[in-house]
């Protein structure tokens, strides 16, 4: 195994000068929720909103003169890529960033404001990754990986030295995994510096990588999932060997925890994660008997969520926790009827949002009419009052989902 507790510090200290020392604080909202001790690593506070600008200076930092004249090259539709472009605009090294063909734009953006070079190639991000390559054979490029890598692997287990220098009590600390850098790089660091300690590596059930190369077994990857930015389908070969040694179990999470997650995140501890970085707290929502009684440290691995996808998740958690939700209401189609539901649901303390009248619903008698009225209510309780007293008064509910079209 070449990447140890001696390499991670020597990273530590070529890193220092460029990268943030992010908060590690104990979260009381968070302690509160989910009925145990947490500390969060807030890696969405890092450069460019993510831990990658870690391993990405690393990297570079050991580039002989004429390595960084020359310049980079990396492959990434995401956190990695704007990691590896602000990096190597602070060291006036050239870079460029190759990017699948459907990058959305304001990724795109970013990544070149930061100075690099984008180059749109191949329908997925293999396609990608082989035309990076060739770049890299072509020009003399330096390949900076986002994962497998010792030196990449070392700068991000700078997390894990912080973290522990900061919060020696967590015994149990959660890590995000896509290709397995992160949690190798801080598992390495964590359990140098304290044996005890337990590590949990968390990833998306539509992408089992990890489980698949831990218990030899060869379950699907692939699928739309919120946390993107570990939607990777197989772990590196170079963290294999320090996740071997040093992570006792990994736990997948569903979409549900991570959503959950993220609008805990913004709602209860007042910052913003996106689904990949969430996932550590996914796993204490979804497993809690696996945390009960113990001190939980989460890296919180990234901020960089689009906002239209922030706005959904709140939403959804909002109408997952019966506080948004649209009754379709049958009536007779006379005067009045429209005021007798809004006078309920004004009695019962129920905010109205939105409200759509139909006399053309075809699944009703030509005397009747349908009203969606969406009202925000206290909670799951407090909407079952507003159903129950408009069921006495003869309407006839169905419950719908505010967020279907």
């Amino acid at each position: 195994m070449s990447v140890t507790l001696a390499g991670v510090r020597a990273a530590a200290k070529r890193i220092e000068d460029g990268v943030v020392r992010t908060p590690t604080r104990l979260s009381e909202a968070l302690s509160r929720r989910t009925g145990t001790s947490v500390t969060v690593k807030y890696e969405n506070l890092q450069h460019t909103g993510a831990f990658k600008a870690r391993g990405a200076l690393s990297r570079m930092a050991l580039l002989s003169d004429a390595e960084k004249r020359r310049g980079v090259v990396a492959m990434s539709a995401g956190n990695h890529a704007q990691g590896v472009a602000f990096q190597a605009g602070r060291l006036n090294i050239p870079a460029v960033i190759v990017m699948p063909k459907g990058t959305p734009f304001v990724k795109v953006r970013k990544t070149s404001e930061y100075g690099a070079t984008v180059e749109l190639e191949g329908d997925t991000l293999d396609d990608a990754a082989a035309h990076a390559r060739a770049l890299a054979d072509e020009r003399g490029l330096t390949f900076v990986h986002p994962y497998d890598d010792d030196d990449v692997i070392a700068g991000q287990g700078t997390i894990g030295l912080e973290m522990l220098e900061d919060a020696p009590d967590v015994d149990v600390l959660v890590v995000p995994v896509g290709g397995g850098g992160l949690i190798a790089g801080t598992a390495t660091a964590a359990k140098g510096l304290k044996p005890g300690i337990e590590i949990i590596g968390v990833e998306p059930e539509l992408y089992p990588s990890l489980s698949n190369a831990l218990k030899q077994q060869s379950a699907p990857c692939g699928g739309s999932t919120i946390g993107e930015g570990i939607a990777v389908k197989k772990i590196g070969t170079a963290p294999m060997p320090c996740i071997e040694e040093h992570v006792s179990d990994v736990l997948a999470v569903s979409e549900t925890s991570m959503e959950r997650a993220v609008s805990m995140f913004l709602s209860h501890d007042k910052v913003v994660a996106e689904g990949a970085g969430a996932a550590s707290l996914a796993a204490l929502l979804q497993y809690p008997d696996r945390f009960s009684g113990r001190h939980v440290g989460l890296i919180l691995s990234g901020g960089n969520i689009d906002a239209r996808m922030l706005s959904s998740v709140l939403m959804r958690d909002l109408v997952r926790l019966g506080q948004v939700l649209t009754l379709s209401i049958a009536m007779p189609d006379k005067p009045g009827q429209l005021h007798a539901v809004a006078g309920i649901c004004a009695d019962l303390g129920a905010n109205v949002l939105e409200v759509a009248h139909t006399r053309f619903a075809m699944d009703l008698s030509a005397s009747a009419a349908r009203l969606n009225i969406t009202i925000e209510t206290r909670g799951e309780d407090h909407a079952k009052q507003v159903i129950d007293r408009l069921t006495e008064e003869g309407f006839t509910i169905r419950i719908k989902d505010p967020t279907a079209p």
